[in-house]
């Protein structure tokens, strides 16, 4: 079946001021009841998590009462330069930050275009390292860091600070808002993704 999650990444932060935007939201989360103050082993790729709280339900659109039963059921908080990307599958398109150009990735079948992914690979690939490989647009010739591109699907998220949610229903769109408005209302992107 795999584990379903959702990111919000906060696509502006600093790397200097990730991990005190990072506490901010954790007591916000804590204060109003969504996760419970307790570190726990319920998250899957760290050592600990926060698992949901009381009030957890008002988070989601559609509350799950088995939640509680599930072992990976809990917020993962990751700061430091990430690449958070959605799991299984891949971005249909990218699309250049400057002339707005789109440029497919998959074709009909949704197999890879091996041609336009070599524009992006090694970019996507050395940017949680600390590297910002400009790719050049085949439409209007212009570079870009690969993290200023747009990826359709919001596959792939760029990053110093991320909260992924395990196995939680659908996060509320007003609950997604308040996040960002947390996080000084800095751009965010709610990655779904399933492993």
């Amino acid at each position: 079946m795999g584990d379903w999650f959702q990111t919000i990444v906060d696509t502006e932060a600093t790397s200097a001021e990730a991990q005190g935007l990072a506490a901010n939201v954790l007591d916000w989360l804590i204060a109003d009841g969504f996760i419970s103050a307790e570190r726990t082993d319920c998250v899957l790729g760290a050592d600990a998590g926060h698992a949901p709280g009381t009030r957890y339900g008002e988070a989601v659109e559609d509350p799950d009462p088995e939640l509680v039963n599930v072992w990976s059921n809990g917020l993962h908080v990751t700061v430091g330069r990430t690449v958070f990307d959605a799991g299984q599958g891949e971005p249909s398109a990218v699309t250049c930050p400057h002339c707005a150009a789109e440029m497919p990735l998959v074709d009909e079948h949704w197999s890879p275009i091996e041609e336009t992914w070599a524009r992006f690979e090694d970019a996507v690939g050395s940017w949680a390292e600390g590297h910002d490989e400009p790719v050049a647009c085949p439409s209007c010739d212009r570079t870009a860091p690969v993290h200023t591109w747009l990826w359709a699907d919001d596959y792939f998220a760029f990053g110093h600070l991320g909260f992924t949610f395990w196995n939680w229903p659908t996060l509320r769109p007003e609950f997604v808002v308040d996040f960002s408005r947390r996080l000084g209302g800095h751009r965010t992107v709610l990655l779904e993704g399933k492993l």
